[in-house]
């Protein structure tokens, strides 16, 4: 239900509010809510990761600022909107790519520069800790790049005080609590679902495979403590307001709830958090989220076992390679068209460009592409080379080149799925899809339902992103009942009257997706000589 504005200048006054701050791969948001959970103002800024010395990073100088900017603006909105300068929020809440490194001394320093879930350098260290643990342990995630840099002997890793990811790290400059969502930690190492901590077994064996280089910390004396959702854990400092609001006027002392991994804040965002729900994310990466009935039969290199921010286990098919590719072909199309002397936003463009796609042959007209800008684990390949590839049989036109684009996003987590569906038996009744791709109605949750052959649903809420759910989340924190869970609380506080929009696969595009699927499979071999003999 919509309110008033002279309502929402109270509700802001009055600190009856939540703000979730979200760090993704090309955009930090900053999403305000009212105690309604609609969005009161929000405010983002643009940022990309570099490759610098073999890793893909963001500088810290980059990371601080570009979260300053994404406050100020969302700041600046609500003066605008509403004549009133924010001093305090009733509940805020951080966000960020789930998985990566940043390793700290004892005096805060940045020991290396932050090592994102995009790098694929980890794949020995990787391979290593699966065995020995029994457990899938991805090659993003923290843990298989602290183990690489031990492999490596970097000589940073006597000097780690604490070690935590970028929400983590966020959380604790803000707050100074060294705290992290259970969601978070499982893409750091391993969680007991039983406990909602680290594995103990766990953690002594990783102890042990490391005893002879008498570093004098044990590993869990590094990681972040572990919180659930509904925690409070920590509150904004004084240092931290002053971080946070370059126009000093936000007051210290504002909660924090625990903070997440952009996996669990999409599980949220999209109302996916109980067992037989999944969604399905798609931006510079892309992944689909399954919450588990019960536990997977064996260990596969596909699936990783996190939890859902509530500590429930979910099997996540994670793909490093997304939308980026189309973003950069959408782009060349967009410079050419301005070329010709002609204006168009940018929306508008992906929006007659991806349409095109409705009308191409079901499997993209024999035509191939790969958008691995980096690495991808799924199918083996330890870096990436975008290609765009074509026999002199192919129907090569316009059509048929967005939905190839298109189809490729989903190829490598479609292998993935796969595994869950056709070995583990997993059933899925439907998935909720997310992210900027479904801006434009209907053309990328056609291709996914035909993509994975189930229903696809898309919210209204769905362009509000992770800042939103971090949002809920924080608004969870402030406003739960003592016995109310999360799923409860999402169900009948949030989501009553959020409307949705289903497609059901369509046989056709199921048929032209296995087509184009055994066409992605051969041909990953170019793409391999592409990596092997391609350096720049």
């Amino acid at each position: 239900m919509k309110i008033g504005r002279e309502f929402i200048k109270q509700i802001i006054e009055g600190g009856d509010t939540s703000l979730g701050i979200e760090f993704g791969s090309t955009r930090i948001k900053a999403v305000l809510i009212g105690k309604n959970f609609e969005t009161i103002a929000t405010g983002s800024h643009q940022w990309e990761n570099r490759l610098k010395n073999g890793f893909w990073t963001y500088n810290l100088p980059d990371i601080i600022t570009g979260m300053q900017t994404a406050y100020e603006n969302m700041r600046k909105k609500v003066e605008q909107d509403y004549d009133i300068t924010i001093e305090t929020v009733g509940s805020i809440g951080i966000s960020a790519m789930m998985h990566g490194y940043m390793a700290f001394d004892a005096a805060g320093d940045l020991l290396v520069p932050f090592r994102t879930w995009r790098n694929a350098t980890t794949g020995t260290s990787a391979k290593i800790l699966t065995d020995q643990f029994q457990f899938n342990i991805p090659e993003r995630w923290s843990i298989a790049h602290l183990y690489q840099g031990i492999l490596d002997e970097e000589k940073h890793l006597a000097h780690i005080d604490y070690m935590t990811t970028l929400s983590g790290y966020i959380h604790w400059l803000l707050t100074g609590r060294k705290a992290i969502g259970v969601g978070d930690a499982s893409g750091m190492f391993p969680v007991n679902e039983s406990t909602g901590d680290y594995n103990e077994a766990m953690l002594a064996k990783f102890d042990e495979l490391i005893s002879k280089k008498a570093y004098v910390w044990k590993l869990k004396d590094i990681l972040p403590e572990v919180y659930t959702a509904g925690d409070q854990a920590g509150g904004l400092t004084e240092a931290g307001a002053k971080i946070l609001d370059k126009s000093q006027n936000l007051q210290s002392g504002i909660p924090f709830c625990p903070p997440e991994g952009d996996a669990g804040t999409g599980m949220v965002a999209t109302n996916s958090v109980r067992k037989r729900t999944g969604n399905i994310s798609v931006g510079t990466s892309v992944f689909a989220m399954i919450v588990l009935e019960k536990s997977l039969s064996k260990v596969y290199p596909e699936i990783d076992l996190v939890t859902t921010p509530a500590g429930a286990p979910v099997a996540m098919v994670h793909t490093n390679n997304g939308s980026s590719d189309l973003d950069a072909w959408i782009s060349l199309f967009q410079e050419f068209y301005e070329a010709m002397g002609q204006k168009a936003e940018t929306q508008k463009i992906f929006e007659i460009m991806l349409n095109k796609a409705l009308a191409a042959d079901a499997d993209g007209g024999g035509l191939l592409s790969y958008g691995y800008l980096s690495g991808e684990n799924i199918t083996g390949l330890e870096k990436g080379r975008p290609l765009f590839i074509r026999s002199s049989e192919s129907n090569f036109n316009l059509a048929n080149f967005m939905r190839t684009h298109l189809l490729t996003a989903f190829g490598a987590l479609k292998i993935g799925m796969d595994t869950l569906t056709q070995k583990e038996k997993i059933e899925i009744d439907s998935l909720l899809a997310h992210g900027g791709l479904f801006k434009t109605p209907v053309v990328g949750q056609k291709i996914i339902a035909g993509a994975m052959n189930v229903p696809v649903s898309v919210m209204e809420t769905a362009g509000e992103g992770g800042a939103w759910g971090m949002a809920l989340l924080a608004a969870y924190m402030k406003h739960k009942t003592s016995t109310e869970s999360l799923e409860d609380f999402l169900d009948e506080k949030v989501f009553t009257d959020v409307e949705e929009q289903e497609i059901h696969p369509e046989e056709s595009d199921v048929k032209g997706f296995e087509i184009f699927m055994e066409r992605y499979k051969k041909g990953l071999v170019i793409e391999q000589a592409a990596v092997d003999n391609l350096t720049s």
